[in-house]
């Protein structure tokens, strides 16, 4: 049975907490996990099934119902399996893959940074500049208190009228563990060792999705959340991986409209990824 979890009111997160269950396999380690630890697993996987979930308030567009296409990751082959899924829209939220399935709507749109084609905007070296004495490092994907009083924190100033804004460290150690995929935090750290932000990670055969991600909320002004992503692209740059999938962007919703504004950014149409214009 899915249970709903703790709705997520925007940020740089890509829909992280949108449905779950309580339990999980953790899995993940201090740098990227390779691809190939699941490429010997043969392609003729077991058929999944696919749900359909009923209709429930849209978070992101008032007077909206939305509906997912929800389908469970497990078994041998299911880092394999959620790669294909990313590349035809799919979300994590712990040990689920979903898509919006709204028979009226098609505001959510999937999108990801082209590494390749990526260059710096006047923007975005604004944030890279006034971030330089931050250090970022990749590590395994376990639950820490530190990072859940940054998380509670974010979630009290940010989203303080979500229900994530009420979960315990179980619920954020949940969300972090209860992981089949090859999945890391980048943690972000300023001069003195504090810990600024953080972003849960999905390592794919052809780049890196973006979970979610947190941050101080003293530190508005440093576009932390941008930040975190131009890490995360010059990360998969250094590591020779294409792509960093970003989740749904939303036009007509402000806190999600952000996404089309990084630059080499791609969206997922009928006939398949094409830049956004």
């Amino acid at each position: 049975m899915l249970v709903y979890a703790a709705r997520q009111r925007g940020g740089v997160e890509g829909g992280g907490m949108e449905i779950g269950t309580g339990s999980g396999r953790p899995v993940a380690g201090p740098s990227w996990p390779e691809p190939g630890a699941v490429r010997g697993v043969s392609r003729l996987q077991p058929l999944r099934q696919f749900f359909a979930a009923g209709p429930i308030a849209c978070p992101y567009l008032p007077g909206q119902a939305e509906r997912k296409l929800i389908v469970e990751l497990n078994g041998a082959a299911a880092a394999e399996f959620y790669d294909e899924l990313s590349r035809a829209g799919f979300r994590r939220s712990q040990t689920f893959a979903y898509r919006p399935a709204c028979p009226e709507c098609t505001a959510c749109v999937p999108v990801r940074i082209a590494v390749n084609a990526f260059a710096h905007s006047r923007s975005t070296r604004r944030v890279r500049n006034a971030n330089r004495g931050l250090a970022g490092r990749l590590v395994t994907a376990r639950a820490t208190p530190e990072q859940y009083r940054l998380f509670a924190g974010y979630q009290r100033s940010r989203h303080r009228d979500s229900d994530m804004a009420a979960m315990s460290y179980a619920d954020y150690r949940s969300m972090v563990e209860d992981t089949p995929l090859r999945t890391v935090i980048a943690e972000f750290r300023g001069p003195d060792g504090g810990l600024v932000a953080a972003s849960l990670l999905d390592r794919l055969d052809d780049g890196v999705s973006a979970v979610y991600s947190f941050y101080d909320p003293g530190c508005e002004r440093r576009s932390l959340g941008t930040w975190s992503i131009l890490w995360l692209v010059e990360e998969c740059r250094r590591q020779g991986l294409p792509y960093v999938y970003l989740g749904y962007w939303i036009g007509a919703s402000p806190k999600m409209a952000y996404k089309a504004r990084f630059p080499a950014v791609e969206r997922l149409t009928a006939t398949g990824w094409t830049p956004v214009k």
